[in-house]
């Protein structure tokens, strides 16, 4: 079963906490803190990237389990609202596809009114120790 501490040091200092963990959603929260606003005063967008990878991987470990690893191979993350020191954000991670050789998740956040902050979908290969090239 994997906790917030299973995410590693570079999740650790975005302040993920895990709330859900299954093979089919991986739910976290967290706050936006000053060390990771943008000049402007906002979220900076790769902290969101970053947010998106460490979810849909979780999730694509979770699933695979001990059939292999996974690695992202595309992290394609869009913003649609900036949020600013303070706010309190949920992210989700659910499927899209799941295959052999190769997954594919989709994370969206919202803020606390529920409002869509960013979206990403990240394409992660199945790496399986007995896959032959």
């Amino acid at each position: 079963m994997f906790t917030s501490d299973d995410l590693g040091p570079f999740a650790k200092f975005l302040g993920l906490e895990l709330d859900t963990v299954t093979a089919d959603e991986i739910t976290a929260r967290w706050t936006v803190r000053a060390e990771l606003l943008q000049p402007y005063g906002i979220l900076h967008g790769g902290v969101h990237c970053a947010v998106v990878e460490s979810l849909a991987s979780t999730g694509a470990a979770v699933w695979l389990g001990e059939r292999g690893k996974v690695v992202g191979a595309t992290n394609t993350t869009d913003f649609y609202r900036p949020t600013t020191e303070g706010a309190r954000l949920t992210s989700v991670a659910t499927p899209v596809h799941r295959g052999r050789s190769q997954q594919v998740w989709v994370v969206e956040t919202h803020d606390e009114d529920g409002k869509l902050v960013a979206r990403g979908q990240v394409r992660l290969a199945n790496l399986i120790a007995n896959l032959t090239p």
